[in-house]
């Protein structure tokens, strides 16, 4: 198994915490006190400086942090043809606390000509001396949250249309990064996790949607999207119970969608989330094929400051390898550090130092990163 393509023993899912001078640029931008080129420029320094720093601590792939999006989707989706932002839209409750008020919905038909992301990822590949990373989210997150109601019956009376321009539109999406440089590309996925959990599950039935249905409907619009994806592309899902200033969603372990997931779905990595109970044991790693694909475990939480014991994350990997080879094992996060701009409740420094905690790690266990 080759140790120079990603994912890599020591990874991390995508975003990460905002510096405050871009906080408050954007902030001003907002308030209509800085134009687009000076917050670009703002950005564009806050980028270069946090690849910088992940070159530092080990890392051999690089994200931009997420740092020009406000929601680890939100801002992807609205940049396809056919969807449109929903300013008031009833707010995503987690454990605890509410995200802002605002959503997406499909107003026309789903289609690709082109994306501001594309030129996001032009800039990062430019400033980083490791592999550049991009995160976008999976296109099962187009439909789930919102279900039927959230994709216009006028363009869509059949949802069988709108999973097929959406699958369709997705496999234009790896092209373009692919022309632009990109070889790492990670398709960002609460949808499977979610379907891990019952009352995620009934709250799909409530709206109208059948999940076992929705899963075979998942898989198509994932395997179309990946089924022209060239040899030396790397493409990884991230699966995240919910993730908002240190908060979450869902609960229940993957064995309902594993086999699905590990088996059939053609990804080259999984990333997946093992920092708490929520996420249930490792039986389903067995349903992980012998070969080349990954599992990278996300054993060390992004949602608070307190560095995990060594010997017990290194206990848990020992776990892990009950149920497939720890040649096929990565270490990461559970998640990003800031998968929308308010971030999770820890420090900048504390997010370093676990990044360089997962590299150490990695060295110790597989004598690589």
């Amino acid at each position: 198994m080759s140790a120079s393509r990603p994912p890599y023993r020591a990874d991390e899912v995508g975003s990460l915490l905002r510096p405050q001078k871009l906080k408050e640029a954007r902030t001003a931008h907002a308030d209509g006190a800085l134009d687009d080129d000076g917050l670009k420029a703002v950005e564009d320094a806050c980028i270069r400086d946090v690849v910088a720093k992940q070159e530092a601590v080990g890392l051999k792939a690089a994200t931009d942090g997420e740092y020009r999006r406000s929601w680890w989707h939100f801002d992807f989706l609205t940049g396809l043809d056919g969807v449109e932002w929903v300013q008031g839209a009833a707010a995503i409750q987690f454990s605890g606390v509410q995200t802002k008020s605002e959503s997406i919905g499909v107003t026309g038909k789903v289609g690709f000509s082109g994306h501001p992301m594309i030129e996001h990822f032009r800039y990062l590949k430019s400033v980083a001396n490791v592999t550049p990373k991009m995160t976008i989210p999976s296109p099962s997150v187009l439909h789930f949250r919102g279900g039927r109601q959230s994709v216009s019956k006028e363009t869509y009376p059949d949802l069988d249309n709108f999973f097929a321009d959406t699958a369709e539109t997705y496999a234009q999406v790896v092209k373009a990064f692919y022309d632009a440089g990109c070889r790492y590309l990670q398709f960002d996925d609460t949808v499977w996790a979610y379907l891990c959990s019952e009352k995620e599950r009934q709250a799909c039935r409530d709206r109208g949607d059948d999940p076992e249905a929705l899963e075979e409907a998942y898989e198509g619009m994932i395997r179309h999207a990946l089924a022209a994806k060239p040899d030396d592309m790397t493409i990884t899902t991230h699966l995240c119970r919910g993730n908002f200033r240190s908060s979450w969603i869902s609960e229940g372990g993957y064995e309902p969608v594993a086999e699905r997931l590990l088996g059939s779905l053609p990804y080259n990595g999984y990333f997946l989330e093992y920092d708490s109970d929520r996420a249930g044991g490792f039986e389903p790693l067995r349903f992980l094929p012998k070969g080349e694909k990954r599992v990278v475990l996300g054993l060390v939480t992004s949602k608070f400051g307190e560095l995990e014991d060594r010997d017990g994350v290194l206990r848990r990997i020992e776990e892990a390898s009950e149920f497939a080879p720890v040649e096929q094992f990565c270490l990461s996060p559970q998640c990003g550090f800031a998968s929308t701009e308010e971030g999770n409740i820890l420090s900048e420094d504390e997010q370093w130092r676990k990044l360089g905690f997962i590299v150490d790690i990695a060295k110790e266990v597989w004598g690589e990163v």
